[in-house]
């Protein structure tokens, strides 16, 4: 905490709201004083659907345009069956240029890159020469404000370039195409095509994909005010628009515009948007943009301190995790994990362009507490536009009913299969049928495919072979890492149950939740490898217990998910007053499920040795089975747990997990989620390690990181991004993780067991070290503030949005606090558990 200190801070917050928040987030600002050397150290800009990096050589200032709606492929791509090949996002390359002749502006020199969180804002200064950059919210616009004071000013030129290149014969095609400035780059069955424009004194960049039936679109448009320019071709790939030297102000817009439209519309779009943003100045889009900005960080945030600095760098990086979210997920589509809108590479990354569920949910995991529910929304929306793929996929691929969202996805879902290649893949998958008896039509029709997709994952890295594409296999027939994972399908649901919790939209709940929760759990009832056996109890066979675990009996993640989301979903039919017929069927499923599989189920077990859970009842196809798990989802476990035995087995996981003990050098690596499991289960010793440890990625750079080599070397950026998953797929996965835990540590509001009342526990998990102020959601719609210094819990202050009961664990045993409502007092309350009812917009204060 800078300027003011420790709890004086804290004390002074209610004062100085405005000031108080500036404060606390500039903390968190990104300050190079020399510039970056390489481009994935460039600093993020972006309005949730369109963003880039931003970083400089010592004449230019670069970007690359990326957005969340561009997909080059679509799930029924035929022509990427090279593993990370397939791309999406990228739209151009942005360069400019400041020198054509003379003295370089950006040098160690002369030189600061700021990014300021609180306004939103980030200014580049160099030698004589500043430029001031904002992402507008309202479009998709960038605005670029360069002043020059330069002695001798020189020409700035903005060129446009074209992310691939290429010289292809097309028959009849090529004249046309050069001299319309068109670059076609063909793969297979796979078309990109790239155009320059230039409309009076815009320059655009257009971009179209087609295979077969999909379609998708992208444009970038530049125009200049304040300041003469005029527009040219530079080379096939370029275009230039070039305004003329002179000292003072002038402003760049760069607009875009993406998705499955007709090129023609995201044309007349994207220019619509530069005249809209060319109509005001920079100051009144900063104004409107900063003033956006500080609405966003006063719907929660964040306080801490230590006296050795720790807690105060966790705060730093909770705090730039929500700018991070806020700039790449406020689209259509929710960023990639690896990438994000932060590319730099132009199409390059690693693992190509699906999303995959157990990476996907480090960010989407630590947004409900934050009060911006809307930034999860993107993610709700990919998966909600695409519930008819998923329950094709939940019948043709596995003969079940409900939805299944496989761990890896295209955008939009899972190509419909013939029924013939499907019938083949059932009995295949379900070990019905032999595997080396599959036809050569099932074969031939997995050649093609990419290799990255649930589907084909048991193909490893191809090979060409005398003219032919061999896919050589892993070696455990139609399993591999993300083929028979079930367990995305349910904890995607507990997040859109999750979003019901926290806004108290029976809406919601009725139109989008409900739903995906009853596909999820009907997909597990209908599947054909959940067997009830002669113990009375349902098994479930041939799953994936994540990556790690192949066919499996009773896995850990499966079996949770079940006794999990059942009775969430159970609960919401008796919210919504639905499926009255199915309640003793879905009773009947919860009742007689196979426990969690524990070290009980291994041969070697001794009775007086603790007894934790395991990843399936062994044997298993492939894996380590007897590895401890952990669960954070579906209210299973946390501080509120009524299920004594659940703690004990959840508490010896975790024991078991460090055998060696916690300490500053525990390594935690970035998709690690025990730092969650420990917050959630109170583990306070273990947390004050955990945290900061991930936030460092204090790990052994060689196991955790996909392409150590190809990365170069680089734990963690100067950006506080990662490029753990490999060249061009930089992100932020460990901040997501760090930030649940955080949110879990301050506050949990959870219930005693999945589908139950939730209660708000304070500080549950708590390093002794530590002070904190928050103000965070908790379920049902309560704003809670609350602050803690040297171990003593302050007032509680709750802003009850909906009304409705409202339950708090006394944060001070054995005592009654007096409750205020609106400033009024409104008498003591005793107990463990303190239980008061709430209006809408209605004000409570706790005091001991």
């Amino acid at each position: 905490m800078s300027v003011i200190t420790g709890y004086a801070c804290l004390q002074q917050a209610e004062v100085y709201d405005e000031a108080y928040l500036r404060k606390l987030v500039s903390e968190a600002d990104l300050v190079y004083n020399v510039p970056v050397k390489r481009s994935e150290s460039g600093i993020p800009l972006g309005n949730g659907q369109m963003g880039t990096l931003v970083w400089t050589t010592p004449f230019a200032v670069k970007m690359q345009i990326n957005r969340n709606d561009v997909f080059a492929v679509n799930k029924s791509t035929d022509s990427f069956m090279e593993r990370h090949s397939d791309y999406a996002s990228g739209c151009g390359y942005i360069d400019i240029n400041v020198v054509d002749y003379g003295d370089d502006v950006f040098t160690s020199q002369h030189f600061n890159q700021h990014l300021h969180l609180y306004d939103g804002i980030m200014n580049v200064k160099g030698k004589e020469l500043t430029l001031r950059m904002i992402a507008l919210n309202e479009r998709d616009v960038f605005a670029i404000e360069i002043e020059d004071n330069r002695t001798v000013p020189t020409p700035v030129s903005i060129d446009l370039r074209m992310l691939r290149y290429i010289m292809q014969y097309s028959q009849g095609e090529n004249f046309k195409l050069t001299e319309n400035h068109i670059v076609r780059v063909r793969r297979r069955g796979h078309s990109s095509q790239s155009q320059l424009h230039i409309h009076g004194n815009n320059i655009l960049l257009s971009q179209e994909f087609s295979e077969n039936d999909f379609y998708n679109s992208s444009v970038v448009a530049v125009t200049i005010r304040g300041r003469d320019s005029e527009a040219r071709y530079i080379n096939e790939s370029t275009v230039s628009l070039v305004a003329a030297p002179g000292k003072g102000k002038f402003t760049i817009f760069v607009s875009s515009d993406g998705g499955a439209k007709d090129l023609s519309e995201s044309i007349s779009i994207a220019l619509n948007n530069l005249e809209y943003a060319a109509g005001y100045g920079f100051e009144k889009h900063f104004s409107d943009n900063s003033a956006w900005w500080h609405d966003f960080w006063s719907k929660s945030y964040v306080d801490l301190h230590s006296e050795d600095g720790v807690a105060d760098n966790v705060e730093k990086h909770y705090t730039y995790f929500q700018y991070i979210m806020s700039c790449s997920s406020r689209g259509l589509y929710p960023p990639r994990y690896g990438g994000m809108l932060w590319y730099t590479n132009g199409d390059m990354r690693e693992w190509g362009s699906q999303y995959w569920w157990n990476n996907q949910s480090c960010y989407y995991n630590a947004l409900p507490p934050t009060n911006r529910l809307e930034i999860m929304d993107p993610l709700f929306s990919m998966f909600s536009k695409h519930l008819d793929s998923y329950a094709l996929a939940a019948r043709q691929q596995w003969g079940s009913k409900g939805l299944w969202f496989p761990e890896t996805t295209f955008f939009d879902g899972l190509e419909e299969m013939p029924e013939d290649i499907a019938a083949e893949m059932r009995d295949l998958y379900m070990l019905r049928k032999p595997w080396d008896e599959r036809t050569e039509r099932f074969r031939r029709y997995a050649e093609t495919k990419p290799k990255h997709n649930p589907r084909w994952n048991w193909v490893t890295v191809g090979h060409w072979e005398d003219g032919h594409w061999m896919i050589p296999e892993k070696g455990v027939g139609p399993f591999g890492h993300v083929t028979h994972i079930f367990s995305a399908t349910a904890e995607i649901a507990y997040s859109f149950w999750l979003k019901y919790e926290y806004s108290n939209d029976t809406n919601w709940l009725r139109d989008y939740a409900y739903p995906v929760i009853r596909g999820a759990v009907e997909f597990y009832r209908n599947y054909p490898g959940l067997v009830k056996e002669d113990d009375g109890k349902y098994h479930l066979y041939h799953t994936n217990n994540l990556e790690g675990i192949w066919d499996a009996h009773n896995s850990f993640t499966d079996i949770a998910a079940i006794r999990g989301l059942t009775p969430i979903l159970l609960r919401s039919a008796k919210i919504l007053g639905t499926d009255h017929d199915m309640i003793g069927v879905w009773e009947e499923l919860i009742e007689n499920i196979a426990p969690l599989p524990s070290v009980r189920d291994l041969n070697e077990y001794k009775d007086d040795e603790p007894d934790y859970w395991i990843g399936c009842v062994p044997p298993a196809g492939h894996g380590v089975v007897d590895n401890p798990q952990h669960m954070i989802y579906y209210d299973l476990c946390s501080v509120a747990t009524s299920d004594k035995e659940i703690l004990q087995k959840a508490n010896a996981a975790f024991d078991a997990g460090y055998s060696g003990g916690i300490n500053d050098s525990t390594s935690v690596h970035v998709l690690d989620k025990r730092p969650v499991a420990a917050a959630l289960l109170g583990r306070s010793d273990a947390l004050k390690y955990l945290i900061p440890n991930q936030i460092s990625s204090d790990i052994s750079p060689d196991k955790d990181f996909c392409d150590w080599e190809g990365s170069g070397k680089v734990l963690v950026l100067p950006n506080r991004l990662t490029l753990r998953e490999g060249p061009g797929a930089i992100g932020c996965q460990r901040l997501g993780n760090v930030a649940t835990a955080l949110n879990n540590a301050l506050m949990q509001s959870v219930p005693p067991e999945p589908g139950g009342e939730p209660v708000i526990y304070l500080f549950p998990t708590w390093p002794d070290e530590w002070d904190a102020r928050f103000n965070l959601l908790a379920r049902g719609g309560f704003i809670v503030k609350c602050s803690i210094n040297n171990k003593s819990i302050d007032e509680v202050k709750i802003e009850s949005q909906y009304g409705g009961i409202c339950r708090v664990k006394n944060p001070w045993p054995g005592s009654r606090p007096e409750i205020f409502r609106n400033g009024e007092k409104s008498g003591r309350v005793k107990g463990d558990l303190l239980i008061f009812e709430t209006k809408k917009n209605e004000s409570i204060k706790i005091i001991k």
